[in-house]
């Protein structure tokens, strides 16, 4: 078994397609739809496979989606824990109107998870002892807000770090129980240190509030377009973002998290850690639809990146 796991509990099978002209009350003809395996830590450990990185991804999976989610993941080389449950995974839906270039993404509710289902993903991720936990994603209906911050607690205990990127309610208890590493933006760190709003100059004492109240280790504030701010009790660091030509966001969160990871996992330095996740994050964004990155691309990069910006990025 990997020595990282990611959790998604509100996972997905993504399918896409495009149409020469978005129109209302007519019928469309579409492209061949295309399917992929969705939501947070599965992502995460979609990128870390193209990084090198191996992961067990573990989610919920039942019925045909279920099935079919399973078979992508396989086909990619992901070793997977599928938990069987009693209601369909969900479908996404992707629409791209190729006369304009929109995305119009269409994302269905979870299946409920019962009480005695959500505590198979708790026996599952103790049989696996990872060293790395990610816990990322939404939360499905049936499931508490503070779910994650239970399987936090549960496999810090057995000695996991844990990486979480979630939002709302959710994140607040995680950070309440403590986690290595957080991944929020400026407004889910507002949240968490009870203030309106925060711009980029007052993110580390933000940040250091929590870190110094022994809620988490590391802090890596995403800032969208402008990059990301590395915050520790003894660095601040802002990456800015490579200027590259933007096809789609879809996956660039995700993506950032398993270019952290994968630089964690293998002894790497903070420095080097929210370089490769700008990096991947930033490399996410050159592809269109829901593609994740090209690993020639964020190796690219980051090399530009450790250089100091030496030069162009290219687009």
């Amino acid at each position: 078994m990997s020595s990282i796991v990611t959790l998604t509990i509100n996972p997905a099978v993504d399918k896409s397609t495009s149409v020469p002209n978005l129109i209302a009350e007519k019928k469309l003809n579409c492209d061949i739809p295309k399917y992929e395996p969705g939501g947070g830590g599965i992502n995460v450990s979609r990128a870390l496979k193209r990084l090198g990185s191996d992961s067990t991804a573990i989610f919920p999976a039942s019925g045909r989606t279920g099935e079919r989610l399973q078979e992508l993941l396989r086909a990619e080389g992901i070793e997977i824990e599928a938990v069987k449950t009693r209601n369909e995974t969900r479908e996404n839906f992707t629409v791209v109107d190729s006369s304009t270039n929109q995305q119009y993404r269409f994302g269905m509710p979870g299946p409920e998870l019962s009480t005695a289902e959500a505590s198979l993903f708790f026996s599952t991720i103790q049989n696996l002892s990872p060293q790395w936990l990610v816990l990322s994603g939404s939360l499905p209906p049936g499931i508490s807000e503070n779910f994650y911050a239970d399987i936090a607690r549960k496999a810090k205990d057995r000695g996991a770090k844990i990486i979480v990127d979630t939002s709302g309610e959710s994140l607040k208890q995680c950070v309440e129980e403590g986690a290595f590493l957080i991944k929020p933006n400026l407004g889910e760190l507002s949240n968490l240190v009870g203030v309106e709003s925060l711009d980029h100059q007052s993110v580390p004492d933000a940040a250091r509030e929590l870190i110094a109240k022994g809620k988490c280790e590391i802090i890596v504030v995403s800032l969208g377009a402008q990059g990301a701010c590395l915050v520790t009790k003894d660095i601040v660091e802002t990456i800015a973002t490579p200027t590259v030509k933007k096809l789609s966001t879809v996956g660039a969160g995700d993506s950032m998290v398993a270019g952290m990871v994968h630089v964690l996992s293998n002894g790497g330095n903070l420095h080097d850690m929210v370089r490769m996740g700008v990096a991947c994050g930033t490399a996410a964004t050159m592809n269109p639809g829901t593609q994740l990155f090209k690993r020639a691309d964020a190796e690219c990069l980051y090399e530009w990146l450790k250089r100091g910006n030496v030069g162009l990025a290219k687009g």
